[in-house]
């Protein structure tokens, strides 16, 4: 059994992590979820989340977007839509995104088409200002 995981962070637009880490923790579809060395092989798929992970005692935050996390061997590979350091979100840009975004859900429906557009925007608002707090200053 390694001692460490291979982490592998891809979006489509560039590769965002590619590290050794001690252990995983991320937002999946039924719930949050931790990973590490010597797990056994899954496939799950990310909602609107904070991915996390500690590298030597020091743990690092990411926002990140819809996507699969897939565990084999002592490889973890990332595919998502969008991810975020903690350290490269524009707290105050997310805070007006999560303001526009209530203000939008305030007026609808959930009937309404628009509806579920606003409540991911909202969501995804609102953990981009969690994991922004949680950079190191």
């Amino acid at each position: 059994m390694a001692e460490k995981l291979k982490v592998e962070l891809v979006t489509p637009y560039r590769k965002v992590l590619s590290e050794e880490a001690d252990e995983i923790t991320a937002t999946g579809a039924l719930g949050e979820f931790g990973v590490l060395p010597g797990h056994a092989p899954f496939l799950t798929s990310l909602k609107i989340g904070e991915l996390s992970y500690k590298q030597n005692g020091q743990v690092h935050h990411l926002a990140v977007n819809w996507g699969y996390f897939e565990v084999e061997g002592d490889k973890v590979t990332v595919l998502v839509e969008t991810a975020e350091r903690a350290d490269e979100i524009d707290l105050e840009r997310a805070k007006a995104a999560l303001g526009r975004a209530e203000t939008q859900l305030k007026s609808l429906t959930p009937e309404d088409h628009n509806f579920r557009v606003y409540e991911a925007a909202l969501e995804r608002a609102l953990i981009r200002v969690q994991v922004a707090g949680k950079a190191k200053l």
